[in-house]
């Protein structure tokens, strides 16, 4: 290895197998020792990786890239007051991954992350149509932590950039280690602080003994049903244009083993995604570990051009240990069409099928991917469940019908009697 300083620094790397449900993840703890053989950079964290890429049939999958036993850390650095800290690991068949760290004379923190995937491992990306190295860059969202504190997040965290999410939980982490000693001060991420009053344990001095009495078995309720979810309202910009609006309340249904509904909280959600000439992409982050992705494209070929919904993905990750519980992928719709220019508006509650054990509600749509001006909705095209229009000439030719078929069976009646009449004279 060759180091960015004139000392090289040693390198200690213990990779501790782990288990996570059904895919297998390693956590790793790196160890950066300084030419005195002292620890200046410390890590041990775990992390999984979701690209999406495309097949040579030209449609897309999904994989799943674990880190393995094999990992190496080539060019891991230990930094100092002019250069930054890097933290570099090597795994599988050529992917890599790495972060580097700054620091102020108070606070440190990570600025950028450097990921790179090998579509030749065939094992992964079976029949990638792009071979080769694909790196993307990503700015890290870690905040300032004070120099000497060890950073701590067990909670589940990731980060989208173009087509892939990379997942982390059980972080632990400090560069710029004083003294070769981890420090045991700790600088917790969010998502680890507690949002409630700690639970008393039971003490004698705290419990009082009730006489015993003898209780009837407390009656059996229904569950509660899940309400709608709220709307929540996203957008996309390219440059500082808006691109992209969306409002809309969302709900999946999860099957696997029961129905199970789930709500997603748009106080909690961040928008992100890419405006393109032909195809916009909406991906929605919910907090609580749920990604839920949009493709829409633009029909060229029709003599009046048209956007429509062509794919959904969803990815449900459980955020204490970063494994996926479900990860759904349809590209085979043409919903949510409407005319270039315009936008898209559903108010009543719609379905869209990813699978089998899978869908997607949407509730109070509203949404134009293209040509979006002054950061304002063009007209709506409305779906055919809110144009009540449709319905008036349904009732009315009822209605005409119902009078209709009165008149002739009065007409019959009136006949019949006349012509009774008519006999017995």
């Amino acid at each position: 290895m060759e180091p960015r300083r004139s000392s090289p620094p040693l390198l200690l790397l213990l990779l501790l197998l782990g288990a996570s449900g059904f895919f297998q993840s390693y956590a790793v703890e790196v160890d950066v020792k300084d030419a005195s053989n002292a620890t200046c950079l410390y890590a041990k964290w775990m992390m999984r990786f979701l690209i999406k890429y495309e097949t040579n049939s030209s449609d897309y999958k999904n994989a799943t890239l674990n880190l393995s036993s094999g990992v190496t850390h080539n060019g891991s650095v230990c930094g100092n007051d002019t250069q930054a800290a890097l933290l570099a690991v090597q795994f599988g068949e050529g992917h890599s991954w790495s972060i580097n760290f700054t620091k102020t004379n108070e606070t440190y923190q990570g600025e950028f992350i450097t990921f790179t995937y090998n579509t030749n491992d065939t094992a992964v990306f079976p029949d990638a149509k792009r071979k080769g190295p694909i790196t993307i860059f990503v700015k890290d969202t870690m905040h300032p932590v004070q120099l000497n504190n060890v950073f701590v997040c067990h909670n589940t965290d990731f980060l989208e950039a173009e087509n892939v999410t990379q997942i982390f939980w059980n972080v632990t982490v400090q560069p710029f280690v004083q003294n070769g000693t981890i420090s045991k001060k700790e600088s917790r991420c969010r998502a680890d602080m507690p949002t409630s009053a700690p639970t008393v344990p039971p003490t004698i001095a705290n419990v009082t003994t009730a006489p015993t009495t003898t209780l009837s078995p407390a009656p059996t309720t229904a569950p509660k049903p899940v309400e709608n979810p709220d709307t929540g309202n996203y957008s996309l910009k390219s440059g500082n244009t808006t691109c992209l609006l969306a409002t809309v309340g969302l709900q999946l249904n999860v099957s696997q083993d029961k129905p199970h509904l789930i709500n997603v909280n748009p106080k909690t959600t961040t928008a992100d995604g890419a405006c393109g000439n032909t195809t916009a992409t909406l991906k929605l982050n919910d907090g609580n570990s749920t990604l839920i992705g949009f493709t829409f494209v633009k029909n060229t070929s029709a003599s009046v051009q048209k956007f429509y919904l062509k794919e959904v993905n969803v990815t449900l990750l459980n955020h204490l240990n970063g494994s996926v519980i479900s990860n759904a992928d349809n590209s085979n719709f043409s919903e949510w069409d409407a005319f270039l220019g315009s936008s898209y508006m559903c108010r009543k509650e719609q379905t869209l099928k990813i699978n089998e054990d899978l869908q997607v509600h949407t509730f109070n749509l509203w949404i134009q991917p293209f040509l979006v001006k002054a950061n304002k909705f063009s007209t709506a095209q409305e779906c055919s469940l809110d144009d009540d229009s449709i319905l008036i000439p349904i009732v009315v030719g009822a209605a005409l019908a119902g009078l209709i078929a009165i008149i002739v069976v009065a007409y019959i009646i009136g006949r019949r009697k006349s012509y009774a009449g008519y006999q017995t004279l």
